[in-house]
């Protein structure tokens, strides 16, 4: 039954993967309303262009034995910020030379350099707020139209200048059992004024805020005194470390300067992808030429899976399954791309050498088409799975521009092993029978 199934399934995904694929898409009108469907290919920013900064940090305040947590949450907080402005696929790195700190931010698709350094060029700002006893009238509106009541709390007059240090220690936690929590010390003055704000909010959220973004509220279980209070909560590590980082933002506030700012025009971009786009189709040129020849109709069969593989993954890197964000293409992604149109065929022609074994012992086609995959299903797993590892390895310890190489070849491995599998083992059964 699944043989019968299975060819529909694979000429639902081609044609799905051709729509999405099309340069331009039909205007589709759904009760007097028009949708215009997309699906372009996110580029990266040394293709499309955008804004690339270089950010000087200044330590002089700082203890040096804090100047790498102070650099660490400087990028976090930068970071954030990138990422709540909306530019999808931004780099922001540090880097360490000696004594120089520097922060390292590319924008793809950011042509206002003036705007980019206003974004990450401040200081972090960190605020203890509360919320209000009572609500006045446009409040009260203003929560009933949808807004939290978080982002209604009240200025205390307790800033990052007044916490010391957060840290992650671990202790007992909510609900019993022990835990990563949160740690915080503040200044004398500081100490003073959290003393008062938790001594008229005892049972009440106290929320932290970063650059005006809410990142906790920790519930004030009593009057706190000494300037010394833990944050718990069921967290991972992980998450006691980011919030550590963010808190640590605002106590050990790093001044940003800009020592360098570019706009990378598109024009180098568009060069490279049309450079990039001839070399692509040469190589899936030569690739279907060589099958053909060498394998004759199995090798046709062969070209027809890479094509249906040539369109799956360009419909992933645009659509991201609709699961996942889309894949924003660097020229070293389109160079793990066109990397895996030859690794695309290294399956089928383990397949086919064994399906030749199989036929020059005697067997029937059909029985040769059976032991020929399953025979060469161990040697297709083992280099398929080193791949994926060395992809994982790349992401993990590489750069963006590395990361972006391993992501697409990490992909174009998988979708291989469907199309060699799945896709040239149905077209063949069809055909021999």
């Amino acid at each position: 039954m699944k043989y019968k199934i299975l060819p529909w399934v694979i000429v639902g995904i081609t044609l799905l993967s051709l729509i999405i694929n099309l340069p331009k898409l039909p205007t589709i009108r759904i009760l007097d309303k028009q949708f215009e469907l997309s699906f372009p290919l996110k580029l990266g920013l040394d293709l499309q262009g955008g804004t690339q900064l270089i950010l000087g940090t200044q330590m002089d305040k700082i203890d040096s034995q804090n100047r790498d947590d102070a650099l660490e949450s400087a990028r976090k907080v930068i970071e954030r910020r990138v990422n709540l402005f909306g530019v999808s696929e931004a780099v922001v790195q540090s880097s360490k030379v000696r004594d120089e700190r520097r922060i390292l931010v590319e924008l793809p698709g950011i042509k206002d350099a003036s705007a980019a350094a206003n974004l990450v060029g401040k200081t972090a700002q960190l605020e203890f707020r509360e919320l209000p006893a009572t609500l006045s009238a446009q409040e009260t509106e203003a929560t009933k139209s949808g807004i939290p009541l978080i982002f209604l709390s009240r200025e205390t007059g307790l800033t990052g200048a007044d916490l010391k240090k957060a840290q992650v220690t671990f202790g007992t936690v909510e609900g019993g059992g022990s835990g990563p929590q949160v740690a915080i010390e503040f200044t004398a003055d500081g100490a003073e004024k959290f003393t008062e704000i938790t001594r008229r909010n005892i049972g009440n959220a106290l929320p932290i805020f970063l650059d005006g973004q809410p990142i906790s509220a920790p519930t004030v279980r009593q009057e706190i005194v000494g300037g010394s209070a833990v944050i718990t909560g069921q967290f991972t590590s992980q998450e006691a470390k980011e919030l550590v980082i963010q808190l640590n933002a605002g106590a050990l506030p790093v001044p940003i300067r800009i020592l360098e700012q570019r706009l990378i025009g598109p024009t180098l971009g568009q060069e490279s992808v049309n450079k990039s786009l001839v070399a692509g189709i040469i190589g899936l040129g030569i690739v279907i030429i060589y099958m053909a020849i060498f394998y004759g109709f199995l090798g046709i069969v062969a070209d027809m899976a890479l094509l249906i593989y040539t369109g799956l993954v360009l419909a992933i890197f645009k659509t991201g399954l609709f699961i996942l964000p889309p894949i924003t293409l660097t020229l070293a992604g389109i160079a793990g791309f066109i990397l895996s149109i030859g690794m695309a065929v290294d399956a089928n022609i383990l397949i086919f050498e064994r399906m030749k074994e199989e036929i020059r012992w005697g067997k029937s086609k059909s029985l040769a088409l059976d032991l020929g995959f399953k025979r060469a299903w161990s040697s297709i797993w083992a280099s398929n799975v080193s791949s994926i590892i060395t992809a994982i390895i790349l992401y993990l310890f590489g750069t963006s521009i590395i990361r972006g190489f391993a992501v697409t070849l990490a992909i174009g491995v998988l979708v291989s092993m469907f199309t060699a599998i799945v896709v040239t083992r149905t077209f063949l059964r069809l055909i021999i029978k």
